[in-house]
């Protein structure tokens, strides 16, 4: 049985070579590709492409490297540094899938003449009665791994499998076991993959050569608390690593970039209940409209909550939770879901006190 060709994305961990195994099983003919984000002699990157190398050879798959240097260093890693500097906290795994991994896979399969791609996501894809594609979590993850994909067109979203997707990471794990897969045991990583120890300013300060400039700590009322170290140490909702002596638990409650001030506050001052966002996907339906009721979740481990959609704008959404929410950060994405299916998201721009 032969069920075409099509390129799995090996990152070298125990997920996407599970996902190689399963569709070669399948049928299919599979071929690896590894996209290497670093320069020459970063150790993270090499050690993934090596074990995604020996993967391939174990599963009798043809492999292939992708330097997606530059390219990762312009779309990414940039975007990383220069929303710090903005005094915002990105999630650059959103935007790495809806720039690059996608397309990268994508374009690299029409190279070698396969129309499919797939990826190690613990996710599924569902056509629903709308004739759209969306994605749903898989059939019992523990965590949530659609949140991250929100950004994904219907083009992409055609051109996907996701074999993970009937699986819980256990009998994942027992697969690689019991087949001798080489990576079996490799831990998974839980970081920003260009930020392993995860010290964001200190990456920010080496990579863009940047000196933090230290400011003042503010209260809402202007009042001056202390001195800060500089604003990309800094996240809404944060409390540890302040050092401030207030005698008794305070807050980040906003972060001011352009009079270098961070302001504090008590926990309530961190609860919102509105919050816009731009940078608009809508992925199970084909257009947002006000009204439209959804589960929203405004960070990956935030469990989602009720909230009504507003449209403020062609590329504007406003959003009113039922309840008030803590630490809505600006940079981050907010994801609609709706019957348990991503409908859409984007990118919290702010919250709105009213």
């Amino acid at each position: 049985m032969n069920n075409g060709k099509i390129v799995v994305g090996l990152s070298g961990g125990v997920d996407s070579s599970v996902a190689a195994y399963l569709l070669k099983k399948e049928g299919y003919d599979v071929a690896g590709v590894t996209m290497v984000h670093f320069q020459e002699g970063d150790e993270p990157s090499r050690q993934a492409a090596e074990d995604a190398a020996r993967v391939a050879k174990y599963l009798g798959i043809p492999h292939y490297i992708v330097d997606c240097c530059t390219e990762f260093k312009a779309e990414i890693m940039d975007y990383f540094v220069d929303e710090y500097l903005r005094g915002r906290t990105p999630n650059p795994c959103v935007v790495c899938n809806r720039k690059m991994k996608w397309r990268v896979l994508m374009e690299t399969g029409a190279r070698l003449g396969a129309s499919l791609i797939a990826t190690g996501h613990y996710a599924r894809i569902i056509r629903l009665a709308n004739g759209r594609l969306a994605v749903q979590n898989s059939v019992s993850a523990a965590k949530d791994q659609t949140y991250a994909l929100y950004g994904l067109s219907q083009e992409q979203l055609n051109a996907t499998k996701m074999p993970l997707g009937e699986y819980t990471k256990e009998e994942i794990r027992a697969i690689a076991g019991k087949e001798g897969i080489p990576v079996a045991e490799k831990p998974d990583s839980m970081e920003i993959c260009f930020v392993p120890d995860k010290d964001y300013a200190k990456f920010i300060e080496n990579y863009a050569g940047y000196v933090p400039e230290k400011g003042n700590y503010i209260s809402a009322s202007g009042k001056i608390l202390g001195q800060h170290q500089g604003i990309i140490h800094y996240t809404i909702g944060q409390r540890k690593g302040l050092n401030l002596a207030m005698g008794h638990p305070v807050f980040v409650s906003e972060i001011r970039p352009d009079t270098n001030e961070v302001v504090i506050g008590e926990n309530e001052d961190i609860f919102a209940r509105s919050l816009v966002c731009d940078q608009i996907n809508a992925m199970a339906i084909s257009e947002f409209c006000s009204g439209m009721e959804v589960m929203a979740k405004i960070r990956y481990n935030h469990k989602g909550a009720a909230a009504v959609v507003k449209v403020m704008g062609k590329d504007e959404l406003r959003v009113d939770f039922q309840e008030p929410q803590r630490a809505i950060t600006p940079g981050q994405a907010v994801v609609f879901y709706r019957d348990g299916m991503v409908a859409g998201g984007g990118i919290i721009r702010g919250a709105l006190k009213e």
